[in-house]
C-alpha cells in the first residue's frame, strides 16, 4: 500500500532577501571537508520571509542568492553519484548531478533537485542520530534511502512502502526544493522503518502526516540554529516555498503543527486530521525542548502498530517519557494530549 502525501490544506509564507552573500556552511566538528554543494537554507520564503516569492516557472531570477547557501555533502560513497550512507538519489529528469558541480546549480536546473534532496535526506538522518538512535537507542531507517525526483511529471510526492523509495514530484515550486517537503517524506520512510506497514487506519495514517511535518519542522530548525541560516518566517508553517503555488494568502503554509484543532474535529482525512496530532507533538518540543522531546517521540514509535489510533499512540508515547525521562516529562507529555481532547488520556 502507498501512502502519498498529496497537496491540500495550504495556507501561505514569505520571504524577503536578507543577505547579499551566499553563507558558506562547514561541516560538523569532526567531519572532514567534502564536495561542496549549492542548495536553499531549507527554503527561500523561510529564510527571508518575503511573501511575494513565486515559482516563475523555475526561473533562476525568481529567488535572489541570497536564498542560497554553500553546504558539505557528506557520507558520500565512492560511487561519484549522490549516493552515500544514508541516501541514494537517482533522477528521471535531466542528467544525473555531477558532484564536482553540485556547487554551481540553481533552481533552474534538474540538478540542484537532486543535490536537495540528497543533502536534507542525509540531514534528517545525522539529526536521528546525533538523538541517539542507532547507537543507545535502536536505528531509525538508518540504511541509504532511495530517493527518485520528477519521477511522475506531476506534483505530488510520497514514500512508497513497495520499495521503501521516496519520489519527488514537481509542478508549481518543484517538490524537492523545498527541504520541509524532502524532510517530511522522510518522516513517512522513518515511521515505515519502525513499524512496516504503518498507517493502515484513518488515524495511523494522520499520526504519520503530523510526524512528517513535525520532523520537517524540528529539523530544518536544527539546521538553521547549526549552520547561523536566518529564519525569518513563523517556524510552525511547514513546507512555505512549495506552497506558494497553492494559495494566494499570507503566510503560505502546506500546514501548521501549531494550529487549534481537537480530536472531535476529525474529518475522515489524514492531512486534516494530522493537525491534531502535530500540535501535541509542536507542544511537547516547546515544554520539554527539542532533543528531549524528539527522543520521546521518535522512540515511543517503535511500540507504535500500523493501524494505531489516537489514544492507543498517546498512551505509548505517555509511557515512553515516563521510561525516559521520569514522572515530570511524563506529565508534560500527557498533558499535550489532554489538550487535544484525545479520548482515554
Amino acid at each position: 500500500m502507498s501512502r502519498r502525501t498529496h497537496r491540500g490544506l495550504l495556507a501561505a509564507a514569505t520571504l524577503t532577501a536578507a543577505l547579499t552573500t551566499l553563507a558558506t556552511l562547514t561541516a560538523p566538528a569532526g567531519a572532514s571537508a567534502g564536495p561542496q554543494a549549492r542548495l536553499f537554507m531549507v527554503n527561500p520564503v523561510q529564510s527571508s520571509n518575503d511573501q511575494s516569492l513565486t515559482d516563475a516557472k523555475d526561473s533562476a531570477d525568481a529567488v535572489p542568492s541570497s536564498a542560497y547557501a554553500t553546504a558539505t555533502l557528506r557520507n558520500l560513497d565512492a560511487s561519484g553519484g549522490l549516493s552515500g550512507r544514508w541516501a541514494h538519489v537517482r533522477s528521471d529528469t535531466g542528467a544525473s548531478a555531477k558532484i564536482a558541480e553540485a556547487g554551481t546549480y540553481d533552481r533552474h536546473d534538474d540538478q540542484f533537485e537532486q543535490v536537495m534532496a540528497y543533502f536534507w535526506v542525509n540531514e534528517s538522518q545525522e539529526y536521528l542520530r546525533g538523538l541517539g538512535f542507532g547507537s543507545e537507542l535502536p536505528g531509525a531507517n538508518d540504511r541509504a534511502q532511495p530517493v527518485r525526483i520528477n519521477q511522475w511529471g506531476s506534483d505530488n510526492s510520497f514514500f512508497t512502502d513497495k520499495k521503501a523509495e521516496i519520489r519527488f514530484g514537481k509542478g508549481g515550486v518543484d517538490d524537492a526544493e523545498d527541504a520541509e517537503v524532502v524532510m517530511h517524506e522522510y518522516g513517512h520512510a522513518v515511521h515505515h522503518a519502525q513499524v512496516p506497514g504503518f498507517g493502515t487506519s484513518v488515524e495511523a495514517g494522520a499520526i504519520g502526516e503530523a510526524f512528517g511535518d513535525y520532523l520537517a519542522v524540528t529539523v530544518g530548525a536544527h539546521a538553521a540554529a547549526k549552520y547561523g541560516w536566518p529564519l525569518k518566517a513563523d517556524v510552525a508553517c511547514v513546507a512555505d516555498w512549495d506552497a506558494v503555488s497553492y494559495t494566494s494568502t499570507t503566510p503560505h503554509c502546506l500546514r501548521r503543527v501549531d494550529g487549534s484543532k481537537v480530536y472531535g474535529d476529525r474529518v475522515g482525512q489524514v492531512h486534516a486530521d494530522g493537525q491534531i496530532w502535530s500540535r501535541a507533538l509542536f507542544d511537547i518540543r516547546s515544554e520539554l525542548g527539542a532533543r528531549t522531546a524528539d527522543r520521546i517521540i521518535v522512540n515511543a514509535q517503535f511500540g507504535f502498530a500500523p493501524d494505531t489510533s489516537f489514544t492507543d499512540a498517546a498512551l505509548t508515547t505517555i509511557a515512553t517519557a515516563r521510561t525516559m525521562y521520569g514522572a515530570g516529562a511524563e506529565g508534560v507529555v500527557r498533558d499535550a494530549f489532554r489538550a487535544r481532547e484525545i479520548p482515554g488520556i
